[in-house]
């Protein structure tokens, strides 16, 4: 399987790549918003273009929602994120990010370590389940009101060409659907792992919020012009 994306390009000759995952029950085209409103020219006119690269989750039977077939990355079998993860599902869609990963080098000479992959609720999921795996270095990780699935595994499995890429992670302090406590519980397994990780609060539920763009902005012009 191939997954179709919507994309998105800043130059001609793009130098860096932004895969944006979506959430649950979403699409490509509900972030799209998200990359127009990120303010990279600082990138772009010390370093060159960058592109994003938006794909969309396959359509599969989802069980917390009475069994109702929608995009998603991997089945939600309990409320409680921990349990009765889908290990399966989740493998599946990292195999195909992993894809993502090695066509952007393949078809447009974007090395991963020119790579961030970034991620809202599920893609979150995605993002850091992937990159922390990933064989070859990475950009940054980005991962917006989500969690680390399969958390117990993940230090056994996180690779060590990964072992010090920079996270940005943010979450709302009412976020109802990804509860705080699971963002946190994240967080602290990251820094138990010594993964260099920014982290960032906002009084908001589910959702993105004006000062969370302002502060993923500062923080991938950063990452990116360091890069060069």
């Amino acid at each position: 399987m191939t997954l179709q994306t919507l994309d998105m390009q800043t130059r001609e000759t793009p130098r860096f790549s932004i895969i944006v995952m979506h959430g649950l029950g979403s699409s490509s085209d509900d972030l799209a918003p998200l990359c127009q409103a990120l303010d990279l020219r600082p990138v772009v006119e010390r370093v060159g273009g960058l592109r994003f690269v938006l794909p969309d989750a396959p359509v599969i039977p989802v069980t917390i929602n009475n069994g109702m077939a929608m995009p998603a990355w991997y089945d939600i079998r309990h409320g409680d994120l921990r349990q009765r993860e889908d290990a399966e599902g989740l493998r599946q869609s990292q195999a195909l990010i992993e894809e993502l990963i090695q066509r952007e080098e393949q078809e447009h000479g974007i090395p991963p370590e020119r790579v961030v992959l970034a991620g809202f609720s599920q893609g979150c999921a995605m993002t850091l389940l992937t990159g922390l795996r990933h064989a070859r270095p990475l950009a940054g990780l980005v991962g917006l009101s989500g969690y680390l699935p399969m958390l117990d595994s993940t230090e056994a499995e996180r690779h060590v060409a990964n072992a010090n890429t920079p996270v940005f992670l943010a979450h709302g302090d009412h976020d109802p659907v990804v509860p705080p406590t699971r963002a946190l519980a994240s967080l602290a397994e990251l820094q138990r792992l010594h993964q260099p990780v920014s982290w960032h609060t906002y009084p908001m539920g589910h959702e993105v919020c004006q000062e969370e763009v302002g502060d993923l902005t500062q923080w991938l012009c950063e990452l990116l012009v360091k890069i060069g």
